[in-house]
């Protein structure tokens, strides 16, 4: 079933979500993150403070947010049933996902860089994951059609998830997506071939 597209008013929504993060992060990156107001953010943005909350429930998401799950898990869930979990994930990524994580580099690269930064930020990550550890964990259970053990689903989950983190932490600097990806593509190889460590 294909997706409609969304209605002026999404994609009015997403621009001033997308502006509201902007300005944070320069911000951020100018001024430091604890030296930041939201009044700052929102003055910047040109709307209110209540509007970047409305957006932004607490200063880390204006950093920890993005919109990349909702088009990894429809990737995933359009790969052929007869590839493993791991195989469909590996190509969810190559198909187009990395593209879609791509498309605001620079935004991607500077929010990576303040997470591994700043403290409080790596600390709110951590409901981020836990967070994405559980969609991932239901796409894989839906994939198996609810018969894989709950056990193997969670191990699964926690390993795809661990490689991911492992490969955005260690990239960074030109080109952090090109290496953020390929570490992940080999990351899910030794997931699917298995280590010989």
């Amino acid at each position: 079933m294909d997706r409609q597209k969304p209605g002026l008013r999404e994609r009015k929504k997403a621009r001033t979500r997308t502006s509201i993060q902007e300005q944070a992060i320069r911000l951020f990156r100018e001024q430091g993150y604890a030296d930041t107001t939201v009044e700052e953010i929102a003055e910047a943005a040109e709307v209110s403070p209540t509007t970047v909350y409305r957006y932004f429930p607490t200063k880390p998401d204006l950093v920890i947010y993005d919109d990349l799950d909702e088009p990894m898990m429809a990737a995933l869930r359009s790969q052929p049933p007869e590839m493993s979990a791991v195989q469909a994930i590996r190509q969810a990524v190559a198909g187009g996902f990395g593209s879609t994580l791509g498309q605001g580099l620079e935004l991607q690269r500077l929010r990576a860089e303040l997470i591994r930064d700043e403290p409080e930020l790596r600390a709110a990550m951590l409901d981020e994951f836990i967070r994405s550890l559980r969609l991932i964990a239901v796409t894989i259970g839906e994939r198996s059609g609810g018969t894989a053990d709950p056990e193997d689903v969670l191990a699964l989950s926690g390993a795809v998830l661990g490689v991911t983190m492992a490969a955005w932490l260690a990239s960074d600097g030109d080109g952090w997506i090109e290496q953020f990806l390929q570490r992940l593509d080999r990351g899910m190889a030794l997931l699917e071939s298995g280590f010989s460590l």
